[in-house]
């Protein structure tokens, strides 16, 4: 049993370096943190454009099914960032985000500030207040777009 307790013991302190190493440094290749915030992004576009039919009254308000998505989303929001690390440059994703690295900040900054109180509207099930938090996280999104993110 002692001999198990100083195996666990070793891997602990052996690991725990690699816990505490921020995301962007465990990326092999830039081309993987490109990849990884990609997908990251197009799951949240997913997740947030299955909520836009009932957003314009073109589906049945669900409370369920729209917490269910606000959910997911609270969750997909906080991963693309450590794809942005020192190194990581390139993709769809213009050079003034690290010259920029402030304001690329307070953009993401008012994107999570917006799925908050999208949360907060789906909590309470007020489509009301859950349509215009949906607007201002679009609008969020569409900021961050026009001043970080190449034109297609």
């Amino acid at each position: 049993m002692k001999k198990l307790s100083t195996l666990v013991a070793m891997a602990c302190v052996t690991l725990a370096p690699l816990w505490a190493t921020p995301a962007s440094a465990q990326f092999a290749k830039a081309e993987d943190a490109i990849k990884y915030r990609q997908s990251a992004f197009t799951l949240m576009a997913s997740h947030f454009g299955r909520m836009q039919p009932v957003i314009k009254g073109q589906a049945p308000f669900d409370p369920a099914q729209i917490k269910a998505n606000v959910e997911i989303l609270k969750t997909l929001s906080a991963l693309p960032w450590a794809g942005f690390g020192p190194g990581t440059e390139g993709g769809t994703t213009l050079p003034e985000a690290w010259s920029d690295a402030a304001g690329f900040k307070q953009k993401q900054e008012q994107m999570e500030a917006g799925i908050a109180k999208l949360s907060a509207a789906a909590d309470a099930g007020d489509l009301d207040k859950l349509r215009a938090s949906f607007g201002d996280v679009g609008a969020s999104c569409k900021a961050c777009h026009d001043g970080y993110r190449k034109k297609k």
